[in-house]
């Protein structure tokens, strides 16, 4: 057989490589983060969906990273309620305004223009969803990014706030459902049933902070750009559904017995 010289083969490497198609990487990064620990909580994905495992009680931030270089407005929900209005969320309400390869941490429910409730794991009845009637999205947190219509050019350096867009209203809600019924259609291809197993946390109303932010004008898109949720629930629930491996600790070895141990004879136990 023939082989190719060096710079034959490289250039066919090459050629194969511009033939591979570009792994697209998401508008904005949505990661959680735990506020008592510090560290980032890994993600597992399982069936389509990525998985947090979250510790009751703990502080957690909805660390969202714009990788692109132009603003985006971001939409968050939280359990399937706007995280700044406390309306149950869709995708044309008022979000956060993130420039330019910038990175914010939303850490609560916003209360006011310098205030937010912390975002807290909770037990699922005690999830500010439940506490006010809309429990069933308990569970979720997921983002609605839209590009600007009208590029903005001097972004401010925090994450503003910008308001709802009714026009967009169709367009988000048909491209939610479409996502729905994606969902609905890949748990049916697994023969599971579309509802899942209800969650052993969720995210509580917790203790009031500081947190600055003001108004901005944004002219969105006229659909989202992005349309991405995390599933989240106690670590134990994920082990049991199978999403996370339980770390079990090796057995301490056992040191083997010998026949001529060093030392001398010691004297027996005191009698009473």
């Amino acid at each position: 057989m023939r082989r190719l010289p060096p710079l034959a083969l490289l250039l066919a490497v090459l050629s194969l490589a511009a033939c591979l198609p570009v792994l697209a990487r998401p508008l904005v990064q949505l990661d959680l983060v735990d506020r008592d620990t510090g560290q980032w909580l890994p993600s597992q994905p399982h069936r389509g969906e990525r998985w947090i495992a979250g510790d009751p009680g703990h502080r957690y931030a909805v660390r969202l990273t714009n990788t692109s270089g132009e603003r985006v407005l971001v939409v968050l929900s939280v359990d399937g309620v706007n995280a700044i209005t406390g309306q149950i969320a869709s995708p044309s309400q008022a979000g956060y305004v993130i420039g330019p390869w910038e990175s914010a941490e939303i850490t609560g429910w916003r209360k006011s223009m310098g205030e937010v409730a912390q975002f807290v794991f909770s037990a699922p009845h005690d999830s500010y969803a439940s506490r006010t009637g809309r429990p069933r999205n308990v569970g979720v947190i997921g983002i609605a990014v839209y590009t600007e219509a009208a590029p903005h050019r001097q972004p401010p350096s925090a994450p503003p706030i910008a308001g709802a867009q009714a026009r967009a209203a169709q367009e988000a809600a048909a491209a939610t459902d479409d996502g729905q019924a994606r969902r609905a259609a890949s748990a049916d291809a697994y023969g599971m049933p579309a509802p899942s197993a209800p969650p052993g946390i969720g995210t509580g109303h917790g203790a009031r902070e500081s947190s600055w932010t003001q108004r901005t004008h944004f002219v969105r898109s006229a659909r989202p750009a992005q349309i991405e949720q995390l599933r989240y629930d106690t670590r134990e629930n994920l082990i049991a559904r199978g999403i996370l491996r339980e770390r079990r600790m090796p057995p301490w070895p056992r040191p083997a017995p010998q026949a001529f141990p060093q030392g001398f004879v010691a004297d027996p136990p005191y009698r009473r």
